[in-house]
């Protein structure tokens, strides 16, 4: 018998899905995004990737840290309210607990080459992982060469020139309306 993927234990798995996010993703929310897209597709079918962006988008423009947001939006989007705390529960409690063993334990371990090694490799890999959701997501969402070149040169200018991300995003506002105008009028040019 198949499982409903919206059974009575929901609670449950949305908790322990972003528990185990949660405590296994390093480098933030972005470093979350590859696991976070192929848990809710693939293994659970709780969204579409079409769904994914879409939550990544809000998450990303409300306040906050993205990986709550995003861990807040599934819930609530899959089961209201509740579903929204256990899955934003899930998300919080491993960095919770993570942070008062760190505090702890961390002073002892403060010089040592083999901890200051390990935490350099972990920013190694979160440095990957949000590459390849950057490249993911950019295949998912930019369809036309317009759009990759609105990217580019919004990656450019802030990482390069170090542009705030909100000037980017209103450039690249504007420049598509100027671009969207300039289509509609061209075309309407040669209907005549």
């Amino acid at each position: 018998m198949e499982k409903n993927k919206f059974s009575q234990n929901i609670y449950f798995r949305l908790f322990s899905a972003f528990f185990k996010l949660g405590l296994f993703t390093f480098g933030g929310g972005m470093a979350m995004v590859p696991l976070l897209q192929d848990k809710m597709c693939k293994e659970y079918g709780w969204m579409t990737e079409d769904e994914v962006v879409d939550c990544l988008a809000v998450s990303q423009g409300l306040p906050g840290v993205i990986a709550i947001n995003m861990a807040t939006y599934t819930g609530y989007f899959l089961k209201g309210l509740r579903g929204a705390l256990a899955a934003t529960f899930g998300m919080v409690l491993p960095s919770f607990i993570i942070i008062i063993l760190v505090v702890c334990v961390l002073e002892g371990f403060n010089e040592n080459p083999y901890v200051q090694g390990a935490l350099t490799g972990i920013n190694a890999a979160s440095a990957g992982l949000i590459l390849w959701a950057a490249i993911k997501l950019g295949k998912q969402v930019l369809k036309s060469a317009f759009a990759w070149i609105v990217a580019g040169c919004a990656f450019v200018a802030i990482a390069v020139f170090d542009v705030s991300a909100v000037w980017a995003i209103l450039a690249g506002i504007a420049v598509g309306i100027l671009y969207s105008t300039w289509q509609n009028t061209r075309s309407l040019g040669g209907e005549k």
